[in-house]
């Protein structure tokens, strides 16, 4: 394995990632939301920090940034367009552009919507996905600046991706968000059983991501939006994909 990926619960509900670079032993963080933690997975590795890859503005992932930066000397990157309200970026990025830790390439995706500007780092080779608050374990990140339509073309660029793809995601929404999938689909047996694994992990205080790509569209129900059976479910058999999603979204809002 070209790389080394460590969870790192943070705070109530969130996830920070570690990813360690085997050839060069550099290491990179994905978003800071609690020092504390993260400085603990780091010493129990005997691991320094090298970077920091912040995926969105909103504090509870990047609140430790500086903290961790001055601690380490780790350089910031981040999203060039959002670039005003994210912590002091040492190298500003866009969508398509590629960071590199070691021999390690990855790439961002403009995954606009939950924000307007927030990325996600994809690294092909794994191949792995750091989404944050974009597409979530059974959720994606409720539409605060951005529209329907374009939060539903961000999960179509890491739909995309092969399913294979191991989703990385900011928070711990599972219970909740299987509560709510099962409201849209009561009948997906794969669902169910995801809904229970999520379960067992949260008994035993163990993470519950990452999970594949394949997975998620077998049982998010957000991906699941253009099929026409979630169509037919929502009583909307007639309406685009995009309208489709942007009915779940608003259920789960309510919800």
């Amino acid at each position: 394995m070209p790389v080394e990926i460590v969870t790192v619960p943070c705070r109530a509900d969130n996830y920070a990632y570690l990813i360690r670079d085997t050839a060069s032993g550099q290491v990179a963080l994905v978003d800071a939301p609690d020092a504390d933690p993260i400085e603990k997975a780091l010493a129990d590795r005997g691991w320094g920090l090298d970077q920091i890859w912040i995926t969105h503005h909103h504090g509870d992932h990047t609140e430790a940034v500086e903290r961790l930066r001055e601690r380490h000397g780790a350089t910031v990157v981040g999203n060039a367009a959002d670039r005003a309200r994210l912590p002091r970026l040492d190298r500003e990025l866009s969508e398509g552009e590629t960071v590199t830790l070691g021999k390690t390439v990855a790439r961002v995706i403009d995954v606009s919507g939950h924000t307007i500007g927030h990325v996600a780092y994809v690294i092909d080779e794994v191949p792995a996905a750091f989404t944050a608050d974009s597409l979530m374990a059974l959720g994606c990140g409720r539409v605060f600046e951005g529209t329907m339509p374009m939060m539903w073309a961000s999960l179509g660029k890491l739909m995309a991706l092969p399913g294979e793809t191991r989703i990385y995601s900011g928070h711990n929404y599972g219970a909740a968000n299987g509560r709510f999938a099962l409201t849209i689909e009561p009948g997906n047996a794969a669902l169910k059983a995801r809904i229970e694994r999520i379960r067992e992990a949260d008994a035993a205080d163990e993470p519950i991501v990452p999970v594949t790509l394949a997975e998620e569209l077998e049982t998010n129900p957000f991906l699941r939006a253009g099929l026409p059976e979630v169509k037919a479910a929502l009583g909307m058999a007639s309406a685009s994909d995009a309208e489709a999603f942007a009915e779940i979204r608003r259920r789960k809002d309510r919800f």
